[in-house]
């Protein structure tokens, strides 16, 4: 399964499996279990996204391949949130204080995604795939 994905690119997707479980998790979950006020929708609804999600990070520590669509949902979600929020918000000049630290922190998320993500294995298994099997259902 991991078609030739040196130990080292294996270790370093596994120690960011491990990091957005233990950052991520421990945010999310201490607010899940005991919220203090009830969250309104809106928060509940991405608090519990993000507990969901450290939750599925640890099982990137075990299986890093098979769990390969979770880091690249975490490296889509925060480009579209540099995009949509965090330019516009700079550009106007309206950065507050918060919103510049979550800049610090999802550009660095960005940098390791972009790291450790095996480009070559996801053009392969993802993008290539569903070319060939286009191909396969047109000769059919």
């Amino acid at each position: 399964m991991t078609d030739g994905l040196s130990q080292v690119r294996l270790y370093a997707m596994r120690l960011v499996y491990l990091l957005i479980a233990i950052g991520l998790g421990s945010g999310a979950w201490s607010t899940i279990i005991d919220p203090g006020a009830n969250l309104n929708r809106l928060d509940g609804v991405a608090y519990s996204f993000w507990a969901a999600f450290s939750a599925l990070a640890l099982l990137g520590v075990r299986f890093p391949i098979q769990m390969l669509p979770l880091l690249l949902l975490q490296l889509f979600y925060k480009l579209i949130w540099f995009t949509a929020v965090a330019y516009p918000l700079w550009s106007s000049g309206e950065l507050n204080p918060m919103t510049d630290r979550m800049v610090r922190i999802f550009g660095l998320a960005v940098f390791f995604d972009l790291i450790v993500i095996p480009w070559p294995w996801v053009f392969k298994h993802y993008i290539a795939s569903i070319f060939s099997a286009k191909a396969a259902d047109l000769a059919a």
